[in-house]
């Protein structure tokens, strides 16, 4: 098998897993997400320990990668050099935030949604394409 076969089958196996625990936490239900953020309603915090396991689990696979220097397919592994925490990084997290409670979306859920044939996320993900084509062109000009 090919180095780009292999990688494509990483891929995929590793997008099918990240998709059923998508589905297992049940974060491709908008509502179930709504009810996690809404503090001051009835609130459900159940997602708060799919959360804290994703933290732990990338901990650990962050602790493991960062004493190597390739993948385990032998890539160079390349990591971010960038510490600042500037306007556009924070208007990015505040309009993600909003995105997710006024949809019940976020981009990885939303695709495992979609691809499982539920129509409100055609609309998010349609909207979502939108929105990067946008950043995309508006970016460039600046």
């Amino acid at each position: 098998m090919t180095n780009s076969t292999m990688r494509s089958v990483c891929a995929l196996l590793a997008g099918v897993v990240f998709g059923l625990g998508l589905i297992a936490a049940g974060m491709t239900q908008p509502l179930k997400v709504q009810a996690f953020l809404d503090l001051a309603g009835a609130w459900d915090p159940s997602l708060a320990l799919v959360m804290g396991a994703a933290v732990g689990v990338g901990l650990a696979a962050f602790a493991i990668a960062k004493r190597r220097s390739t993948t385990w397919l032998g890539e160079p592994l390349h990591w971010p050099t960038s510490t600042r925490i500037d306007a556009p990084l924070v208007i990015g997290g505040l309009l993600f935030g909003a995105g997710w409670g006024l949809a019940g979306f976020c981009p990885g859920p939303a695709l495992v949604a979609l691809g499982a044939g539920w129509g409100d996320a055609a609309w998010f993900v349609a909207a979502m394409l939108v929105g990067m084509v946008l950043h995309d062109r508006v970016w460039r000009r600046s």
